[in-house]
């Protein structure tokens, strides 16, 4: 009894073992490769699958999701004779699993090389600052590269990225300092162009104060000029109406004389004797001159050219005086500076008396 019970004891744990052994669960995204008496059989896809006992045998389960690997940095040469670092990473995934099991031992560490052998190859043919710039170009290269090579193993290569380039430390200095340079040279440039901007727009408006300034000069300038010409106007019309006579105008001229003498180009201002005489002539004149364009004395300027006659007078009278003064200072001078001795040369002039200057007889000022 007892051997029977060890027996059938035997016999259960023999089914089990044997049920374990002939059914196979895959999970999904895997590949079983089954082998039977060490022969390539078949292979198992996602779900229950059934073995044979003891003659069937699982050699290799394939993972067929997408796979990513980080190469360690690699020193690469580049054609100007740089060693660079250049860490990678590539993104595969496998898609004939007998392939991958039967054709290459360890296809990661096949990639692997591949990938440092190719790299060395494109970086080789370039120089540093294109290295740095033509990360695309590397990765296009290396993933056609790669592809191709992989195919017959059963490896998809999907993608493979350069994740950094570091070259020596005394280039990466050489760099910085290059990028320094360039980063204070735009900053130049873009200064230097915002002061040409601020300048071109202070001479555009110092252009245009300096027409506004012109055009209110000239304005001021205008209407300055057309209010002197009205005044001219008006005191010219005020002398015609008025019809001033000879003594009118003379009394004008003294109280001119005071300007005159203080202009800067004159420095001695000696009054003639014959002063009175002159100005008669000079009143007589423009006495005519008015005489000849027609102009009347009007009746309503006679009590008023009365009054200045009067004021001419006495201007006259104060005139002849002051000469006669000067004729006098004149005559003792040049008694002194001849010691007594009466000069030889012209006579001198006999003094007017101020009873000639107001003698005004009408025949007179008709001849003049």
């Amino acid at each position: 009894m007892e051997f029977a019970a060890v027996l059938l004891i035997a016999i259960a744990v023999i089914v089990v073992v044997t049920l374990i052994k002939a059914v196979r669960i895959v999970p999904q995204q895997r590949q079983d490769v089954v082998e039977r008496l060490g022969k390539y059989k078949r292979t198992l896809n996602p779900g229950l699958n059934l073995l044979v006992p003891f003659v069937d045998a699982v050699r290799t389960k394939v993972d067929m999701r997408e796979q990513v690997v980080s190469f360690p940095p690699q020193p690469v040469i580049t054609s100007d004779n740089l060693v660079v670092s250049i860490d990678t990473v590539l993104y595969y995934k496998v898609v004939d699993s007998v392939r991958a099991t039967y054709e290459i031992a360890n296809f990661i560490q096949a990639i692997e090389q591949l990938t440092v052998t190719t790299l060395r190859n494109v970086i080789g043919s370039l120089d540093l600052e294109r290295a740095l710039t033509s990360r695309e170009e590397i990765n296009r290269h290396l993933s056609g590269v790669l592809d191709e090579t992989t195919g017959r193993w059963g490896i998809k290569v999907t993608r493979v990225e350069i994740k950094a380039i570091e070259p020596p430390p005394s280039i990466r200095d050489s760099m910085e300092k290059q990028m320094r340079a360039e980063r204070d040279r735009r900053a130049a440039i873009l200064n230097a162009e915002g002061h040409k901007q601020s300048q071109i727009l202070t001479a555009e408006g110092e252009k245009q104060a300096a027409v506004l300034r012109a055009d209110g000069d000239r304005q001021a300038r205008i209407l300055q000029a057309e209010g002197q010409a009205k005044a001219i106007r008006t005191v010219f019309d005020a002398i015609h109406q008025a019809n001033p006579s000879q003594k009118v105008l003379a009394y004008q001229y003294l109280q001119a004389l005071p300007q005159i003498a203080n202009g800067s180009a004159n420095k001695v201002w000696i009054v003639p004797a014959e002063l009175t005489k002159a100005l008669e002539g000079m009143g007589g004149a423009l006495g005519g001159l008015s005489r000849m364009v027609g102009d009347e004395p009007s009746p309503e300027a006679s009590d008023t050219a009365s009054e200045v006659e009067r004021e001419a007078a006495e201007a006259a009278r104060a005139a002849a005086n002051a000469a006669q003064e000067i004729h006098n200072e004149v005559r003792v001078a040049e008694a002194q500076a001849t010691g007594g001795k009466t000069p030889q040369g012209l006579p001198a002039p006999e003094p007017v008396s101020p009873e000639s200057l107001l003698d005004d007889r009408p025949d007179q000022r008709e001849r003049g």
